[in-house]
């Protein structure tokens, strides 16, 4: 196999900016090779200098041959002391708020992450929750990025961080992250006008690039996620009955649509985020289709996920206007940066089914018994409510079979349930050890479109049945 070499760029930035752009500059030797950063280094605004230089350890673009995205060999994440880079858009105190303790009631049953305090960075709206866990011999750790609107009308969407032992009981934080121990506020929109995310953020997914040789201190995460700019897309969507929004369910803009391409950050301790500037002018990693294709509008959700050396795969969903459905696409990889759209994977169910107007939101993982691949989706019924599908492949790439045509997790039966009025957004994780037993985490929305993260259990291995955790079981 040739070798490829991967360079960035050091540049200055300005001290508007919340978090720093990188340029990275590829060259490709053959298709599907490995790529290697031998040394990255980013400049962040400092407290005590002008610029602060973050050195990122050598690694491989090889992502843990655990396909799930999660090390088990080593988990620990030790704090790096020189990554100290402030996040100067919150005053808000970055005081750390256990979630609740106690079983859900009936009315909240699933229900593990709600708004955060009044003041909070996340007390208006939260949701598509990355959730990833890491084992080791000693403890049980577990990380989740979500996104979190505050009050603030001013660049108040952010993307945040929550820690847990369990994936029950989550702490958060009230503001901006401090240093590598906290929780709470990660990244915020983007400062530069030319930018595609300047006017919300989204994580899709949270890579570990490391391998079972390199310390969990020295791993590097790679997050995707979608970035929104202030253009606004034409849709002629009327005959639907719903309209369509993007982002979902942001009251501000309902009922608009607005222009989103993905993007890429890069940090050493999750918290931390420098962004990678991609090949489109506007930073984003690539984009839309030309006039007339299936993701002409805009491009959601990037969710990625390691196939093998070199070979990276991203799901994505857009709105196919020819087709009027939300459908799912993939592009292909093999450094994570450059990317090779390969079409359109999945659509519309049949008439009268819960996804009847499409599936988005899709999140892939490789079952580690069977070796299939496993795909979560928010599907869009014919009124535009959401729930929850699953579709497996044997190779993860357009070969994709519906398991039921039922949703495996649906809205809530009572009327006042805090997610009785839509779910999506679904992260799937494999659990290991003593439970043979799937979580899938996911939005919900309830009355007065007041939203939370919940999270469901798999009847045993059985992934085409849910329920909502009710507790543990004693």
């Amino acid at each position: 196999m040739e070798a490829v070499s991967a360079t960035m760029k050091a540049i200055n930035f300005p001290a508007t900016s919340t978090v720093p752009r990188a340029t990275v500059s590829i060259t490709v030797a053959s298709p599907w090779s490995q790529t290697k950063l031998n040394m990255l280094t980013f400049y962040a605004p400092n407290p005590n200098t002008r610029f602060s230089s973050i050195c990122l350890p050598r690694c491989s673009t090889k992502p843990n041959t655990d396909t799930n995205n999660e090390t088990d060999q080593n988990p620990t994440f030790e704090p790096n002391p020189s990554l100290t880079t402030k996040n100067p858009s919150s005053a808000v105190s970055d005081e750390v708020i256990p979630s609740s303790s106690n079983p859900p009631s009936s009315l909240s049953r699933g229900l593990v992450l709600d708004l955060g305090p009044v003041g909070s960075w996340d007390c208006t709206d939260i949701g598509s929750p990355v959730v990833k866990r890491f084992l080791s011999d000693e403890e049980e750790r577990w990380y989740m990025w979500y996104h979190g609107v505050s009050t603030d009308s001013q660049g108040s969407d952010s993307i945040g961080l929550a820690v847990s032992s369990n994936g029950v009981h989550w702490e958060r934080g009230k503001g901006a992250v401090k240093s590598s121990a906290d929780v709470g506020l990660v990244m915020s929109c983007g400062n530069d006008w030319w930018a595609f995310d300047t006017q919300s953020i989204r994580p899709g997914e949270v890579v570990i690039m490391s391998s079972a040789k390199v310390r969990a201190s020295s791993a590097v995460y790679w997050l995707y996620y979608t970035g929104y700019s202030n253009e606004k897309v034409d849709i002629s969507a009327d005959s639907l009955g719903f309209k369509v929004q993007n982002p979902e369910n942001q009251s501000s803009q309902t009922g608009e649509v607005l222009r989103s391409l993905p993007g890429l950050a890069i940090s050493q301790d999750g918290r931390h985020w420098a962004r990678i500037e991609g090949e489109h002018h506007s930073g984003a990693l690539f984009d839309v289709g030309p006039e007339g294709d299936w993701d002409s509008l805009f491009i959601s959700s990037p969710q990625v996920v390691f196939h093998g050396n070199g070979d990276l795969r991203m799901y994505y969903h857009s709105f196919d206007v020819g087709n009027g459905v939300f459908s799912i696409g993939m592009a292909r990889s093999r450094d994570g940066m450059k990317w090779i759209k390969l079409g359109k994977i999945m659509a519309g169910g049949p008439k009268g089914c819960f996804d009847e107007l499409g599936a988005m939101n899709p999140y892939v993982v490789k079952n580690k018994k069977d070796g299939n691949y496993v795909m979560t989706y928010e599907g869009v019924g014919a009124d535009g409510r959401r729930s929850i599908g699953l579709a497996v492949s044997a190779e993860g790439l357009k070969d994709w079979r519906r398991v039921e045509d039922e949703a495996v997790l649906k809205l809530a039966t009572m009327e006042d349930g805090w997610d009785s009025k839509g779910i999506g957004s679904p992260c799937l994780v494999e659990m290991d050890g003593d439970v043979d037993e799937w979580r899938l985490y996911y939005r919900g929305i309830g009355n007065s479109g007041r939203c939370g993260i919940g999270m469901a259990v798999s009847d045993g291995s059985d992934i085409t049945r849910f329920r909502r955790w009710k507790g543990f079981q004693v």
